[in-house]
């Protein structure tokens, strides 16, 4: 069955990206995103991170860090991140924005906080079609070495849902078996557009 997939995390910069660039890989049909009030990338401290709009391109924020300090940037894996992301899409998109993307089948998020902001907006809007969607929270570290192993499993749970005729009769079974392979819980909820 062919569902459309969205991919969210807090700043749609690592673990959404990578999840989605290996799913659009893979052929299915993904978007990402991200819940946060703006994007947020490491800085050369904890209390100075570079800060960003959702809707700036990924390629002026790899310009913008190349100017500042290439070397830190590229050791800490953030400059190889940004070239990745402006590969798959042109610039990070917020969550709570994305009614006019239209429905999808599956939302996955990668952070239980996330998982509630998902949650908290589509049951705030209106929900006009009826059409069932089904939120799943994969937990994965915010790190590069996590967010590849993420986008694996949340490819194998996509995978399995995808094969399946009626995810909301098999989301359970989908669910327990991907748990007992995994050994992840996963939490899950389903909403409506």
């Amino acid at each position: 069955m062919r569902l459309r997939h969205a991919m969210v995390c807090s700043s749609n910069q690592n673990r959404s990206m990578e999840a989605h660039s290996l799913l659009k890989r893979q052929g299915l049909d993904v978007a990402s995103y991200g819940t946060g009030a703006h994007v947020k990338l490491p800085g050369p401290s904890l209390r100075e991170p570079n800060v960003y709009d959702f809707g700036t391109p990924y390629k002026f924020m790899l310009d913008d860090l190349r100017r500042k300090d290439p070397d830190l940037y590229k050791r800490n894996g953030i400059l190889p991140m940004l070239k990745r992301n402006s590969s798959v899409k042109a610039a990070p998109q917020r969550w709570q924005d994305n009614a006019a993307d239209g429905a999808f089948d599956v939302v996955l998020t990668f952070e239980e906080k996330v998982f509630d902001m998902v949650l908290e907006d589509l049951n705030n809007r209106e929900q006009t079609l009826m059409k069932p969607v089904l939120i799943i929270n994969l937990e994965v570290k915010d790190n590069h070495e996590e967010a590849a192993v993420g986008a694996k499993l949340a490819l194998d749970l996509c995978q399995e849902i995808e094969a399946v005729e009626c995810w909301e009769e098999s989301v359970d079974n989908i669910v327990t078996a991907f748990e007992n392979k995994h050994k992840r819980k996963l939490l899950y909820s389903i909403s409506f557009y």
